[in-house]
């Protein structure tokens, strides 16, 4: 009989996680930065566990670069871990080696009233698996560890009506880097990922062709991510990179192609190709048919009469 796993630990507040993990109180509840100095818990770290919070590690040493035919197309400088609250941490990702250097905890309210709260969740790489890690060059290295130790600085400095600013708008330096390197690693990638964009065409094709569609509805991006074992954020990112569209916007594209096919060699009524297509409901079809073509359906199948 298989040994049932726990149940991951929920950590609910970053004073709760220092102690886990063998450290002192942090200095601020809100926020608090572990260097390699840190003696950690490292048994502890590796149980599975939840957040309640965001997490930014720098590990020093990292597996899972992206191996393309002979060559691998990432960088061995090492790399940033990104985890947003309610993300299962834990197991593989804190693998013996592959210790951080640096680790950011930063509670939600500490962004409370500034627009890091809102912004933090345009970031995708928050939402980004392991083996998506952003790979850091040596120069890339320096920028990222230039900025925890000036966290780290500030952080260790007296609190003052200044502190929550200036740790705010280093997360923010640290988030548009964040942004740049993985763009960098896109267009590093990007053989590897132009052969990812021509899968999911593939998939996209013979989901329609199949007529899975029929019992599955319109795809979603989540089904193609996880058809092509990629986290959602990162695929619209991938693509995104790639082509100036998301993925929701390429299955669109797709649906709209195999719709125009339909409209204009079949004698299927509006609403069937709605059907066919796995739409529930005929309006939502013509409704985004319409925003995509500037035509209704009707008007479209016309122009071939």
């Amino acid at each position: 009989m298989k040994k049932e796993e726990p149940a991951p630990y929920k950590f609910e507040s970053i004073a709760d996680a220092c102690r886990v993990f063998g450290l002192a109180k942090p200095k601020h509840p809100l926020i608090t930065l572990m260097n390699e100095s840190d003696q950690i818990d490292h048994h502890a770290l590796a149980q599975s566990h939840v957040l309640a919070f965001y997490k930014i590690a720098y590990k020093p040493k990292l597996g899972g670069k992206l191996k393309y035919g002979q060559s691998y197309y990432d960088f061995d400088g090492g790399g940033l871990l990104f985890a947003s609250p309610g993300q299962i941490i834990g197991g593989n990702d804190n693998e013996p080696g592959a210790c951080s250097a640096f680790t950011l905890l930063i509670h939600p309210d500490f962004l409370l009233g500034h627009s890091l709260a809102k912004t933090i969740k345009q970031h995708g790489f928050f939402s980004y698996s392991a083996n998506e890690t952003l790979h850091l060059s040596d120069e890339e290295r320096q920028v990222i560890l230039s900025i925890f130790k000036m966290i780290e600085t500030e952080l260790n400095s007296r609190i003052d009506d200044f502190s929550q600013n200036v740790v705010l708008a280093q997360m923010e330096l640290l988030f548009n880097y964040a942004n740049r390197f993985y763009k960098r690693q896109f267009i590093t990638r990007k053989a590897a990922n132009h052969d990812l964009l021509q899968k999911m065409e593939e998939l996209l094709e013979n989901y329609f062709n199949s007529e899975t569609s029929l019992s599955k509805g319109v795809p979603t991006v989540a089904y193609l991510a996880g058809c092509l074992n990629v986290t959602p954020s990162y695929l619209s990112d991938m693509l995104r990179s790639l082509t100036g569209q998301n993925a929701q916007q390429h299955i669109h594209d797709k649906l709209i192609e195999k719709a125009k096919e339909k409209l204009s060699t079949t004698r299927l009524s509006v609403s069937e190709v709605a059907y066919t297509l796995g739409f529930e409901h005929s309006q939502s079809f013509s409704k985004l048919f319409k925003t995509k073509t500037n035509l209704s359906p009707l008007e479209f199948r016309r122009s071939f009469n």
